[in-house]
């Protein structure tokens, strides 16, 4: 009798332990894949420019942090920037060296919900040429650079220029 009864406990004790573990994986995975509107405002958009300090190259979304120097202080500020997945931004003609450390560049998107010092590129052109490269990371939005620019939501405004931060 107590054989069964501690069978029982340990079957219902690892069914838990799988359900609990594959809820955890969903939270993961639900985290990791937000939609724009879950940590970008559309309402603050953004245009600064900066030289470029990293670019991660990485899965799911390629990243870059450019230092943007305030006129009047003089700080500078790390702002970091997510751009789409590397593949689209293959497609729209990017490479992972497409960006260079030290390149001013200008980025216009909109900036992050939280207040950081984070935001979601639409675009990223290069101060020294003037080269548009297409950076969205939103189905609503473009690679296209400047070619037929999107909002990310309906009625949204397209990035304009704002201070430096």
């Amino acid at each position: 009798m107590f054989v069964l009864k501690s069978y029982r406990f340990a079957r219902h004790a690892v069914l838990a332990l799988a359900i609990a573990t594959i809820a955890g994986i969903g939270a993961g995975v639900a985290e990791a894949h937000h939609s724009f509107a879950a940590q970008y405002d559309s309402g603050k958009p953004v245009n600064l420019t900066g030289v470029v300090t990293s670019v991660e190259w990485t899965n799911p979304h390629v990243y870059i942090y450019i230092d943007t120097t305030d006129p009047k202080t003089k700080k500078v500020t790390n702002w970091g920037f997510e751009m789409g997945p590397p593949h689209m931004l293959q497609k729209a003609g990017w490479k992972r060296n497409s960006l260079k450390i030290g390149e001013v560049v200008v980025v216009d998107g909109w900036l992050a919900r939280d207040g950081t010092k984070h935001g979601n590129a639409r675009k990223v052109t290069r101060k020294s040429t003037g080269e548009v490269l297409g950076a969205a990371s939103s189905n609503a939005q473009t690679l296209a650079g400047n070619q037929g620019t999107k909002s990310p939501a309906a009625g949204a405004p397209a990035p304009a220029t704002a201070p430096t931060r």
